[in-house]
C-alpha cells in the first residue's frame, strides 16, 4: 500500500472531493484524520472508511481559525506520532455567474480570503511538525489557469492563482527540510455539480469539450492522484502542480 504508516489530515473531509481523497488515502493504508465543521457528516465519512477496513478519526475544526488548526495539528502529531500529509479541501464559498464589472466586492473577495487564509493556516500548522520530522507532503487543490470567454468565475480563479504563489513559496522554504508541496489541478469535476442545478448539463459539456481526452477527471481520479502525490513514489516531485485536467490545460 502506498501510504502505509502515514498520518494524513484532510480538511473539508465531508465534502465530495474530501471524501474521495480520504477514501483513497485510507485504501492505501494511511490513518486519516478527518477535519471539518460538521461532526455528523464527518462521522458518516469515517464510518464508510472503517467499514471498508480503513482507520479514520474525526475532529470538529474551523479552518479559518488559527488556534483550532494549530491545536488539531499538534494533537495529531502528539497522539499519532507524526503528521505526514496535509491537504486542504474546504469549500471557498465562491459566487459564480456574475461578471467582474458587476459583482459585489464581498462576493469577489470571499473565495480569495477563504482560500488564502485556510491554505496558509493549514500548511503552516503541518509544516511546523514536518520540519521537525524532516519529511512530509502538503497538497493543495486548484491550480492557476486562463479563464475562458463566458466564464464568470468571480474571485475563484484569483484565489487559485494566489494559492499557487503560496505553494511556490512554501516549496522553496520547506524543500531543504525534506517537505514536498504540490497542487492537484483539475479542469472541473462534473460529479460535484448538484443534480438540481439548472445549468449542470451545459457546464459539464463545457468542461468535457475543453479536454483532449474527451472526458473530465472523476472524483476517483482525484483520489488516486492525491494518493500517488502523497506517497514515496512521488518523492522527487515538489514545487509543481499535477495536471489532471484530461488535457484541458496544456503545459
Amino acid at each position: 500500500m502506498l501510504l502505509e504508516g502515514k498520518n494524513a489530515v484532510i480538511y473539508g473531509a465531508a465534502g465530495m472531493i474530501g471524501r474521495a481523497v480520504a477514501s483513497a488515502f485510507a485504501r492505501e493504508g494511511a490513518v486519516v484524520h478527518l477535519a471539518g465543521r460538521t461532526p455528523a457528516t464527518l462521522r458518516e465519512v469515517a464510518e464508510r472508511i472503517r467499514a471498508a477496513g480503513g482507520t479514520a478519526h474525526t475532529a470538529q475544526v474551523d479552518a479559518l481559525d488559527a488556534a483550532q488548526i494549530d491545536a488539531h495539528a499538534d494533537t495529531v502529531a502528539a497522539t499519532a506520532g507524526s503528521l505526514d500529509v496535509s491537504i486542504n479541501l474546504i469549500a471557498h464559498g465562491d459566487v459564480q455567474g456574475t461578471p467582474l464589472a458587476e459583482i459585489p466586492l464581498e462576493d469577489f473577495e470571499r473565495p480569495v480570503h477563504t482560500a488564502v487564509r485556510t491554505t496558509f493556516l493549514t500548511a503552516r500548522a503541518a509544516a511546523r511538525h514536518m520540519i521537525r520530522q524532516r519529511s512530509g507532503v502538503i497538497l493543495m487543490f486548484g491550480g492557476d489557469g486562463d479563464p475562458l470567454p463566458g466564464q464568470h468565475l468571480g474571485g475563484l480563479q484569483v484565489a487559485f492563482t494566489a494559492m499557487e504563489a503560496l505553494r511556490r513559496s512554501l516549496a522553496c522554504e520547506l524543500g531543504p527540510h525534506g517537505v514536498r508541496v504540490l497542487t492537484l489541478q483539475t479542469g472541473g469535476i462534473p460529479e460535484v455539480i448538484p443534480p438540481e442545478f439548472a445549468e449542470r448539463a451545459a457546464i459539464t459539456d463545457s468542461i468535457v469539450t475543453r479536454t483532449l481526452l474527451g472526458r473530465a477527471a472523476t472524483l476517483e481520479d482525484v483520489g488516486n492522484v492525491a494518493a500517488f502525490a502523497a506517497s514515496d513514489l512521488a518523492r522527487s516531485m515538489t514545487a509543481t502542480k499535477l495536471n489532471i485536467t484530461c488535457g484541458a490545460e496544456v503545459d
